[in-house]
Formats: C-alpha cells, sequence, structure tokens
C-alpha cells in the first residue's frame, strides 16, 4: 500500500513529520522535491514599510467613509 506523508527535511537531512501522530516506518521511499512559494516573497517584503503609511489616523480616517458603522 502506498502512503503519503508531508515532511520536512532539516540541515542534516533528517526527516520530520508536519502532523503530528505520524510516524515514518523503515523501508524505502520515493521523495518530491518541493520549492519554497515565492510568488509572495516581494509582497512580504514591502509589507513593513507599507504598514507604517497604512497604519496611522491619518489613513484611517480618509477611509472612514468607506466602513459601515464609523
Amino acid at each position: 500500500m502506498l502512503t503519503t506523508i508531508e515532511v520536512t527535511i532539516d540541515k542534516t537531512g533528517h526527516l520530520h513529520c508536519v502532523e503530528s501522530g505520524q510516524t515514518i516506518k523503515p523501508g524505502r521511499a520515493l521523495l518530491t522535491w518541493l520549492e519554497p512559494d515565492t510568488a509572495h516573497e516581494p509582497a512580504l517584503m514591502a509589507e513593513a514599510a507599507l504598514a507604517q503609511d497604512w497604519l496611522n489616523p491619518e489613513e484611517d480616517a480618509a477611509w472612514a467613509h468607506l466602513q459601515s458603522g464609523k
């Protein structure tokens, strides 16, 4: 029977199950390498800089007319 589990690989090459309670049994396995998802990386890097402009009272006041209940 084939079983698929998600694992992480540490710097020393050891496998660790992502979901708790799963175990890695001794034996043979096929490994599919998943590249890190870098599609959103530029947005994440810019988030802190943009938050300085977005998270201030003047910005809240400028958009208040679009928020219900305010």
